[in-house]
């Protein structure tokens, strides 16, 4: 390594390579857009008219969040703090398995096509309405990072002007969003997880060819201490741990997997309950994908810079820079291949932000505009969805100005996940498990749950936890071949969103800060669930909760488990015809609810024939 200037530059191949893949997804995106006929319905736009397939929605599930965060921050997190963080492997079946026999199927029994419409089923309009709001803001706040991300990278290996890209970013994705609705945004997808596995390989193959084979790359990586996995250590003060990735990892993911409108509004709009729970456990397979790519490309930007680190040296800017620089480096003598890189990131970005504005749209319509204009007609309610996704388009390339404020990508998304994603997690788990939770003690348990982990949340950026909980591993200048260096390497910390507050001494720091703050950014969404769970239950008793009568549809109960009896009996007894019938996954009424899917039965069920009971049925009504 010599100077910055030693990298190389973008050529024409990888601007054309780089095109080549804006243009595939704009092309689907309008051919979805007059595809069979159009867009006809809302329901067509927002839910694919509920006939999409397991395949196609399980690689879609996989890359809405394996984003542009995962592309540049999981291999910058694996070469500063080691490969611990590939104990997500354990953490995502663990996911799976509680997403696909507790949440969904509550939600593909009721036919909803926004799953804050299910609170308003099980307890009132205001939860729905809280609920709602919660989302939109955790939702805005991701994509404006998701957005920053590629734009950061694109910055630092091509000279594109920043925030040139970052307008680039979100109108691209906005306009195929906007034209081809669900089906486009699937698609892409599933064109863009080619992508991103197709440039982290060439990053891979290539750093294995640079060091000589994989042996060195991990003999370095086991000398640099970076593969220390099994670190059992239970305090939850310690920044990674394996507690921290299954424990604090499971409630994050189950938040974002079990009830996230981006990745429930997929699932649910496959043609059967057992093509949704196909999609989910076949995405566990694009997820330990790219995991293992992420995780590899990590130890190989070690194994290449173990002795000339190019953050220390100033030849990046940021962590998240890392991995761009890498590319560049690696791959300059091959036209076409760093534009490949650069593809792989903005795919990322691409099939994150377009989920997320299909996801908005879609709670958007379903619960703040449709259950307050009635009159509007199918046509008119599918130009308002579009509508709906161009606006929000706009404001999510607005709010990449305040992810520009943000420090380390991967922990600031994990952090706004877990302060906001908790308390959402909790307050489902309230109304599906618990037939005792009433809306008052929802309420209550989603406030507290969302006030402590806010808290917490804040705390930890304006007090960073000590370099001490961090352990972040040493890095190194001997290989560097200058005379002098002005180090960016003061301590130890990971640069989080501190430079959104200002910086506070060591000896200011209250007692709260090496304790309260200091808890562990993966626990935020534990915390968050557990006190909204805890505090609505302790005030649903209180309130009244034992009394009401809760229609069974809108719990999670025996019956849902029922092919597991079927599967178990059949080994044993040969002739019980009549249970192998629950393995249709038309148990109680959801034949109904299957036929008529589209025109999300449930809800228009409940409102015609069971209004005058509501009070009786959900408690407290707003």
């Amino acid at each position: 390594m010599g100077t910055p200037g030693d990298i190389g530059s973008f050529t024409v191949w990888d601007y054309l390579v780089f095109a080549l893949m804006l243009l595939i997804s704009a092309v689907i995106g309008i051919y979805y857009a007059f595809a069979g006929g159009g867009q006809k319905t809302s329901k067509d736009f927002l839910m694919g008219g509920r006939s999409m397939t397991a395949v196609p929605v399980a690689l879609s599930l996989t890359a809405s969040f394996m984003s542009a965060v995962t592309v540049l921050g999981t291999p910058a997190e694996v070469y500063r703090f080691g490969a611990m963080f590939s104990i997500f492997a354990i953490t995502y079946p663990i996911v799976m398995v509680i997403s696909s026999e507790v949440f969904l199927p509550v939600f593909y029994r009721l036919g909803i096509t926004s799953t804050y419409e299910y609170l308003e089923l099980r307890f009132n309009k205001f939860v729905r309405l809280l609920g709602t709001i919660i989302f939109i803001i955790q939702t805005i706040l991701y994509t404006g990072i998701v957005i920053y991300a590629p734009a950061l990278a694109l910055n630092q290996v091509t000279g594109f002007d920043l925030w040139g890209a970052v307008v680039a970013t979100g109108v691209v994705c906005t306009f195929y969003c906007t034209m081809g609705g669900l089906k486009a945004v699937v698609w892409t997808d599933v064109f863009q997880v080619g992508i991103m596995v197709a440039g982290f390989s060439a990053v891979i193959i290539r750093a294995v060819v640079v060091q000589g084979g994989i042996g060195p790359i991990l003999d370095d990586s086991y000398y640099g201490d970076r593969l220390d996995l099994w670190d059992f250590n239970p305090s939850p003060l310690q920044r990674n741990s394996f507690w921290t990735f299954v424990v604090g990892g499971t409630f994050l993911w189950t938040g974002v997997y079990g009830i996230n409108q981006s990745q429930v509004q997929r699932y649910i709009a496959c043609k059967t309950r057992f093509q949704a729970k196909m999609a989910l456990y076949v995405n566990l397979l694009g997820l330990w994908a790219i995991l293992a790519c992420a995780v590899l490309s990590g130890l190989a930007m070690y194994s290449i810079y173990k002795d000339c680190d190019p953050w220390t040296a100033k030849f990046v800017s940021a962590p998240d820079q890392l991995m761009p620089y890498l590319a560049l480096d690696i791959l300059r003598d091959y036209p076409g291949l760093p534009g490949l890189f650069v593809s792989c990131v903005y795919s990322g970005t691409l099939s994150t932000v377009s989920s997320s504005i299909n996801a908005l749209a879609a709670v958007t319509v379903e619960d703040l505009i449709k259950p307050y204009f009635k009159s509007l007609s199918e046509a008119k309610m599918s130009w308002i969805s579009k509508g709906t996704s161009l606006v929000y388009g706009a404001i999510c390339i607005a709010m990449a100005a305040l992810a520009s404020l943000m420090g380390g990508l991967l922990q600031a998304s994990i952090s706004i996940f877990g302060i906001i994603g908790g308390p959402l997690l909790g307050l489902f788990t309230l109304g599906i498990i618990f037939p005792f939770a009433n809306s008052l003690g929802a309420v209550i348990g989603l406030l507290s749950g969302f006030t402590i982990s806010l808290w917490v949340g804040i705390g930890s950026q304006i007090y960073p936890p000590l370099p001490s909980s961090n352990l972040a591993k040493p890095l190194s200048l001997e290989g560097c071949n200058f005379t002098s260096i002005e180090s960016n390497w003061t301590s130890t910390v990971m640069p989080m969103m501190t430079t959104l507050f200002p910086e506070t001494q060591v000896s200011s720091r209250p007692e709260l800060a090496d304790s309260w703050y200091s808890l562990s950014y993966l626990y935020f969404s534990t915390l968050g669930t557990l006190v909204s769970v805890v505090v609505g239950l302790i005030v649903s008793l209180l309130s009244g909760g034992l009394k009401q009568n809760i229609n069974r549809d809108f719990l999670l109960t025996s019956e849902d488990f029922s092919y597991l009896n079927v599967l178990f009996s059949s080994c044993k007894k040969k002739g019980q015809e009549e249970k192998v019938e629950v393995l249709n996954w038309k148990s109680r009424s959801t034949d109904t609810y299957v036929e008529q899917g589209t025109d999300n039965p449930a809800f228009n069920h409940m409102e015609m024939t069971s209004a005058e009971k509501r009070e009786k049925i959900n408690g407290i009504i707003a």
